[in-house]
Order: C-alpha cells, then structure tokens, then sequence
C-alpha cells in the first residue's frame, strides 16, 4: 500500500480544523468558492469527481485525491472510469511537459542569440 488514504483523509480534516482556527477568514473563503463551482448544474456529480480527480492528478496534490475519492465513490464512479479520467490526466501530464520543454527549448535559443549579438548575459 502506497498510503493510508482513509487515515490521511481523517489527518487532512484535523489539520484542516486547524488552519480553520488560526486562518477563519481564509478558510471561510475556499469553502465559498468550493461551494461555487458548478454553480449552473450542467455537470453531474460523477463527472465532477472524475474531473477533479484528474487535476488532482496533475497537479499532485494527496489531499485533493484522498477527499475527491472518497466523494467518487459515493457519487457512484466506476473504477473504470476511473482508470479512463487517469490515463486523461497521465496524457495531459505528459503533453504539458512536453509543451513546456518547446519553451525551455526556446527560451535557451533566445538566450543564445542574445549571447551572439554581444548583449551580456544576466
């Protein structure tokens, strides 16, 4: 087992309880805008999972994992779909480095011609 997720869920919900007290405002904050999101009912609350889920993902937060899983199960998600939202998120993953390594590819031309024209580097 990688992690205990019902153990970190229950761990993140303290420490949550937590930052609540020191931070209420904050945190009063984020929950409204949580409260927002899909605030026109287009979507059901299994595609919202999945997609949560997926950034969740992307952007490796375990939190986020371990309260969207739980919220997809009750919402009645498929492990296979599931494994579909995760090969999206694993695909976009690897299309984002790849889009990022074209700007590091430029930005190292860019500094290159910079070199060339005599301007001094930073």
């Amino acid at each position: 087992m990688l992690l205990d997720w019902i153990a970190y869920l229950r761990e993140g919900r303290r420490a949550g309880a937590k930052l609540a007290q020191a931070n209420p405002k904050m945190v009063e904050g984020y929950q409204a805008l949580s409260a927002g999101q899909n605030g026109n009912g287009a979507l059901d609350a299994r595609t919202r999972e999945l997609i949560a889920l997926a950034v969740a993902v992307t952007t490796r937060c375990d939190t986020c994992i371990a309260v969207h899983a739980e919220r997809a199960r009750k919402a009645g998600v498929t492990e296979a779909e599931l494994a579909d939202a995760m090969g999206t998120a694993v695909a976009l993953n690897a299309g984002a480095a790849y889009s990022y390594a074209m700007r590091t590819m430029e930005a190292f031309d860019q500094f290159g011609a910079k070199d060339a024209a005599g301007t001094p580097a930073s």
